[in-house]
């Protein structure tokens, strides 16, 4: 587990640039904005998946120097995988969509790339204010795990119990931080305040075109909107032909599919006209 810093500073915590080269771009200017320097900031994996510039996005994150933890998507484009991993139903709307962008994806990256997804670490700690912080992807268990605001708790002290298992040091921690499934969401799991930072690369199914990242300040945690060239990034998949549904995504706010969501996160269906 790579140990990153220890200190009292504001730390930012983003998860999933897509392969959205726009909000990567704009999640980097904003961190100058709060004057966080790139050793503190954190990405919770999934730097390339759904949108239409894989490579131009890890170069962007490369360059700019922030510690990434690997995801998923990272996980198996290092290898040449056949499919993203990211734990969809087999034959789910999710699923086949997924075929396309990842297509795209590994097509594209070359061997310097795959090799940087390689050595990225699966999870790592910091300190803040004397109070321990881990950063992992999906989870413990299972890299590909999706934890919801409305996941049942067991679900979340089955990851506390793997954490513990994989590093007794770090049982119990202050906060920990996730990714993966895209919506943010803060709960506390007995000592421990579990974390997702959502991601920057879709919006977080709300009809609202911003997505969404996390500030660690003064040992509170908050969560802001991140406003990008969304027309940009909708032009790059268009150009790309990755006109699957998640482009659309980009523009209207909500995923081409929900049935990755529980039921009481999805949409309400409509009303049914008065005949």
């Amino acid at each position: 587990m790579q140990h990153l810093f220890d200190d009292d500073a504001p730390v930012l915590i983003f998860g999933g640039p897509y392969s959205n080269l726009q909000a990567t771009q704009a999640m980097r200017a904003e961190s100058s904005r709060h004057g966080i320097p790139a050793d503190h900031c954190i990405c919770t994996g999934d730097v390339v998946a759904y949108c239409g510039d894989p490579v131009e996005t890890i170069n962007e994150i490369r360059n700019w120097g922030c510690a990434v933890i690997a995801g998923n998507c990272e996980r198996q484009l290092a290898v040449g995988a056949d499919d993203c991993g990211c734990g969809f139903d087999e034959g789910s709307t999710c699923d086949l969509l997924s075929v396309g962008w990842y297509r795209h994806a590994n097509a594209l990256i070359n061997e310097d790339a795959r090799e940087w997804m390689r050595a990225l670490p699966d999870a790592a700690v910091f300190t803040h204010q004397r109070q321990s912080a881990v950063i992992t992807h999906g989870g413990f268990t299972n890299i590909s795990r999706f934890l919801w605001s409305v996941s049942p708790e067991h679900a979340f002290l089955e990851e506390l119990q793997a954490l513990s298992a994989k590093s007794p040091a770090q049982t119990a921690p202050h906060w920990i931080f996730a990714g993966h499934s895209g919506i943010p969401f803060q709960r506390q799991i007995g000592a421990t305040s579990w974390v997702n930072a959502g991601v920057i690369g879709m919006p977080p199914h709300d009809g609202q075109t911003e997505t969404r990242y996390a500030l660690l300040q003064d040992g509170q945690v908050s969560f802001h909107s991140l406003t990008y060239d969304v027309d940009a990034a909708y032009n790059s998949m268009m150009t790309a032909g990755l006109t699957q549904g998640y482009h659309q995504g980009l523009t209207s706010g909500y995923w081409p599919s929900e049935d990755v969501l529980p039921p009481t996160l999805r949409r309400p269906p409509p009303l049914a006209s008065l005949g």
